[in-house]
């Protein structure tokens, strides 16, 4: 008898961002395939009479080639087994599922996807921003930092618009590479940037700045999401300084001071001078 697969969205991290059917199906699963990215607190989830494999590819490092990892998963489905193929984030976004897909509509092997909370929404969730926002951010780009087969990701960035929020998974640490791209796609370089790290976990890290001081920046924890446009300014900063009658105090995130008494674009509306303030007092009109 033929089991099936369950390809399942394990969100960020945070056990409590798993959706009512991925907590059911991981307890009562009887293999489990796992990218890296899985969370520990979630892979506690698992049965103790289930069969666990870790499968994950991380900054380039293989263990387990994407053939392997289908003939494993179809392997374990034939055997009559329930199988939960556990991916970080949602599984139909940079996660190889189509690969994965082919294979079991090959092998004939039952299947069905379970939607996880991606990325891109936890960082912004943990920033307390929106990805979209009608007045000035009426796109919504995700990218790769890093193409699979090594290629450069300049022709997929070539069509962003400065109007979108361009979300930028899995960024590496190469900032310079990525800022310098992102200008040659045609933005400001005074566009402003969030880059979130472990975003949902305890040891979660958030730091503003620009597309022109973004090769400054040192890479923080893995996983890390760049978040780049208007948007990306409209966060509280850092994890633990708080925020007080929305918005009324300045904080300072990384190497960027940012005024928040105002957002750039509500001071705009009140025709005062839209600042970024660097170090020494120094500023930029970003609003221009």
């Amino acid at each position: 008898m033929s089991g099936k697969v369950y390809l399942i969205g394990a969100g960020p991290g945070d056990p409590e961002l798993l959706t009512r059917k991925a907590w059911r199906l991981i307890q009562s699963a009887d293999a489990v395939l796992h990218d890296e990215l899985v969370s520990p607190e979630i892979l506690a989830l698992v049965p103790p009479f289930a069969r666990v494999f870790s499968v994950g590819k991380r900054c380039r490092r293989r263990a387990v080639t994407q053939e392997e990892i289908n003939t494993l998963m179809v392997a374990c489905a034939q055997s009559g087994l329930t199988v939960v193929r556990l991916k970080g984030g949602d599984p139909l976004i940079f996660g190889r599922s189509g690969e994965e897909l082919d294979a079991l509509r090959e092998a004939e092997v039952k299947f069905e996807i379970v939607p996880g909370v991606t990325a891109a929404c936890a960082a912004a969730a943990a920033a307390r921003i929106p990805l979209t926002d009608r007045r000035f951010a009426s796109e919504l780009v995700f990218v790769p930092g890093q193409l699979a087969s090594g290629k450069s990701t300049q022709a997929a960035w070539e069509r962003l618009s400065p109007n979108a929020t361009v979300v930028v998974y899995m960024p590496g640490a190469d900032y310079a590479r990525v800022s310098a791209q992102l200008v040659e796609a045609g933005l400001n370089p005074e566009t402003p940037c969030l880059i979130v790290s472990c975003a949902s976990m305890p040891e979660e890290q958030r730091l503003l700045t620009t597309l022109e001081g973004l090769p400054e920046v040192s890479a923080g924890p893995s996983p890390s999401l760049l978040i780049v446009g208007a948007v990306a300014a409209l966060g509280s900063g850092a994890p633990g300084k708080p925020v007080h009658n929305a918005f009324i105090e300045s904080f300072s995130v990384g190497h960027v001071w940012c005024d928040v008494r105002r957002t750039p674009w509500h001071r705009k509306e009140k025709g005062l001078p839209c600042l970024l303030a660097g170090e020494e007092g120094k500023t930029r009109d970003w609003g221009k």
